[in-house]
């Protein structure tokens, strides 16, 4: 999973934000992208099947979890990290 990871960071890792936006990236990174990000979501549903994970189950938990940890009032515009407010 890492080096999946890792070969998308490659691909992506020194653009501008404004260069990885979908319309400004040419075929061949899109297609590079895309294969790599299906290869990311192939191994993360492979763990979770091994360990009998509903990942779907465990994404809803989370998004919950992340609005309790980032309120919208106190996250929005704001790159500090809560636990250092």
């Amino acid at each position: 999973l890492s080096g999946e990871v890792g070969e998308l960071s490659d691909i992506m890792q020194w653009l501008t934000e404004e260069e990885s936006k979908r319309e400004n990236l040419n075929k061949k990174t899109l297609c590079l992208v895309k294969e790599e990000l299906a290869d990311i979501f192939i191994y993360l549903i492979r763990i979770a099947d091994k360990l009998d994970i509903n990942i779907e189950e465990e994404v809803e938990n989370k998004m919950r979890l992340n609005e309790e940890k980032y309120p919208i009032h106190l996250s929005k515009n704001n790159a500090t990290k809560y636990n250092r407010r």
